[in-house]
C-alpha cells in the first residue's frame, strides 16, 4: 500500500496543537489516494516520537528519525531529512501544518525531490485535487497535482484537530546525514506568558494601529485576562514597533479560527483578514463606519476604543467577579 507521510511537530515531547489539525488533513488525503497514513517525528532521540505512538491519532505507524543534527531546528537539516525519509519510504504525498518552521523546511525537501509543493491546503477534494487560497483569501483555487511525490502544508483553522486512538506502532527510519550547512542556533529566545498561544487560544483579544502606541496595549491586555483570551496584533501595529512581531495576525503571521475574535483598533485590511476571519464569532470597535473589519464581522460597534473598551473590560470583570 502506498503512503501519505506527515510531519509532525512536537511541544514538550507532545504533538503539537496545530500539527493535530494537519494530521486531519493528511488523514483525508491519505483516505482519497487509498493510502496509509505515516507520522514522521524527527529530533535528536525517539523519545517525542513514541509519545505521538502512543496517541495513535490514526496513523498506520510513526516513524522516528533520529539524528542529532536534528534536536534543534535548522530549515536545511530538517529538509535533507524529510527528502531521506520520504525516498525511502516512497511516500507519494509528504505534507505538514503551515507553520513558519515547516514554511522554511518543506520548499527545501520538495526542490531536493524535484516535486510540486501545495501551500496553505483548506480542503481535500479528491486524489491529487487540492484547494487552497490564493490573492490574500480572495479567491479558492483547486490543484491538480499529476506527479508524485508531492508535497502540500496545511491551514490548521480549516480542519478539525485529530484525536488521540489506538497506539500505532513506532519504527526508526534513516533520515541520512543531514546536513545545516554552516547554520547554528546559538539560542532560543522564548516570550514567557501566562496566556494560552495565538494558534491554541479559544479567545482572541487584537488591536491595530488605531490603538495609538504599545502603552495602550495593557487595556487589550486587562481585557485578555479577564476572558482567559491571548493577546494579538495587526501587522501595522507590529510594523510601528508597539507590540512584539509574534503577537501578528495575518497572511504574513499567525493564521487562527478561535471561537471568539475582538478587534480594536483595526481597520480590516485583506492581509489581516486572512489570518482571522475563519473565526466562529468576529466582534469590531472602529470609530471609522467604513473600516473592511465590520464586512466580515457579525458584531460591530463603530466608537472610539478608548470610549468602549474600559467600559466593556469593567462589564467583564463584574461578571466574573459575579459568578465567583
Amino acid at each position: 500500500m502506498s503512503t501519505v507521510l506527515f510531519i509532525v511537530e512536537t511541544h514538550q515531547g507532545k504533538a503539537a496543537t496545530a500539527s493535530l489539525h494537519g494530521i486531519t488533513c493528511a488523514a483525508r488525503v491519505a483516505a482519497a489516494h487509498g493510502a496509509e497514513l505515516a507520522l514522521l517525528v524527527l529530533g535528536a532521540d525517539d523519545t517525542a516520537a513514541r509519545q505521538v505512538a502512543a496517541e495513535g491519532y490514526g496513523a498506520a505507524k510513526v516513524l522516528a528519525g533520529v539524528h542529532e543534527a536534528l534536536g534543534t531546528f535548522t530549515a536545511e537539516a530538517y529538509g535533507d531529512a524529510i527528502a531521506e525519509v520520504a525516498r525511502a519510504t516512497g511516500a507519494i504525498a509528504v505534507g505538514a501544518t503551515a507553520t513558519s518552521s515547516s514554511r522554511d523546511a518543506l520548499p527545501r525537501a520538495a526542490a531536493m525531490l524535484r516535486a510540486p509543493l501545495v501551500s496553505e491546503v483548506v480542503a481535500v477534494q479528491d486524489a491529487g485535487l487540492l484547494r487552497r487560497p490564493v490573492a490574500a483569501g480572495r479567491a479558492l483555487v483547486d490543484t491538480k497535482i499529476e506527479a508524485a511525490p508531492y508535497l502540500f502544508t496545511v491551514r490548521a483553522s480549516e480542519f478539525p484537530a485529530a484525536e488521540a486512538s489506538a497506539a500505532a506502532p513506532v519504527e526508526t527510519v534513516a533520515v541520512g546525514d543531514p546536513d545545516p550547512r554552516g547554520a547554528q542556533v546559538l539560542g532560543i529566545e522564548r516570550t514567557e506568558s501566562a496566556r494560552p498561544p495565538l494558534t491554541e487560544a479559544k479567545v482572541i483579544v487584537s488591536g491595530g494601529r488605531g490603538m495609538g502606541s504599545g502603552e495602550n496595549f495593557k487595556h487589550l491586555e486587562a481585557l485578555a485576562d479577564l476572558l482567559g483570551a491571548a493577546v494579538g496584533a495587526s501587522r501595522a501595529a507590529t510594523d510601528a514597533g508597539m507590540v512584539p512581531a509574534d503577537l501578528q495576525v495575518g497572511q504574513t503571521g499567525k493564521v487562527v479560527a478561535p471561537d471568539l475574535y475582538i478587534a480594536v483598533g483595526i481597520s480590516g485590511a485583506i492581509q489581516h483578514l486572512a489570518g482571522m476571519k475563519g473565526s466562529k464569532v468576529i466582534v469590531a470597535i472602529n470609530k471609522d463606519p467604513e473600516a473592511p473589519i465590520f464586512q466580515v464581522a457579525d458584531y460591530g460597534l463603530v466608537a472610539k476604543w478608548e470610549d468602549t473598551l474600559p467600559r466593556l473590560t469593567e462589564l467583564v470583570r463584574a461578571r466574573r467577579t459575579a459568578e465567583a
